[in-house]
């Protein structure tokens, strides 16, 4: 896989046409952001998810907003309640709210309204296998991508899951945004490694939005 990857070490930059790369654009939000997942995990706390095909995924993960999105052995889809609880998901927090709009704002999008953010959670080792985004009934609208933590590699692929994949460095406060014509890429992330962040620990914290309804 190594051979088909090629590194994008450059500052704000575009990936691809309809993808963004904005260094360090959240870290003056980063402590706010921080302590608003905490308040969410308190509330519907981080799981494993178990994919359709019966494996537990590296990443621990959560919700908050309108919908949450979810992974058992029935399928991939958006729940307005947590199946752990019963309960609504958390309310989007405002400071997720202005980060997504700005990041997409600045990627050079029009009006944004996500109703959901995926939190996930990665230990050292965890992964993200490339995946297209495909649950959403809108499948245009761009993603907002925010890194806290460990820094992790992010891969950035094709249309199909054989195009070449790029390996874009990410660092605590960097964001990527793609929708329009990049909507649709096939993306992932490698395996963290092991670190000490002085704000988020053994960890990184990626806050991704979505519009799914």
């Amino acid at each position: 896989m190594a051979s088909d990857l090629f590194e994008v070490e450059s500052p704000d930059l575009a990936l691809a046409t309809g993808a963004s790369l904005l260094r360090g654009f959240a870290l003056a939000e980063a402590i706010g952001l921080l302590t608003d997942v905490t308040e969410v995990a308190a509330r519907a706390p981080f799981r494993h998810l178990i994919t359709p095909g019966g494996f537990r995924m590296s990443v621990a993960m959560t919700n908050c907003g309108a919908v949450g999105w979810v992974s058992d052995r029935s399928g991939y889809r958006y729940d307005r309640a947590d199946p752990d609880t019963g309960r609504r998901w958390p309310p989007m927090p405002a400071s997720f709210q202005r980060i997504a709009t700005a990041s997409v704002a600045a990627a050079g999008f029009s009006a944004y309204a996500p109703d959901v953010c995926l939190i996930n959670r990665y230990a050292p080792g965890a992964r993200l296998s490339l995946h297209q985004d495909r649950n959403e009934l809108d499948d245009e609208a761009p993603i907002v991508s925010v890194s806290l933590g460990l820094p992790a590699t992010f891969l950035f692929g094709g249309l199909k899951r054989s195009d070449r994949s790029s390996r874009v460095p990410l660092e605590h406060g960097d964001v990527v945004v793609w929708g329009g014509p990049a909507r649709m890429r096939f993306h992932g992330v490698l395996p963290i490694a092991e670190g000490r962040h002085p704000e988020v620990g053994e960890q990184r914290i990626n806050l991704t939005f979505r519009t799914a309804l």
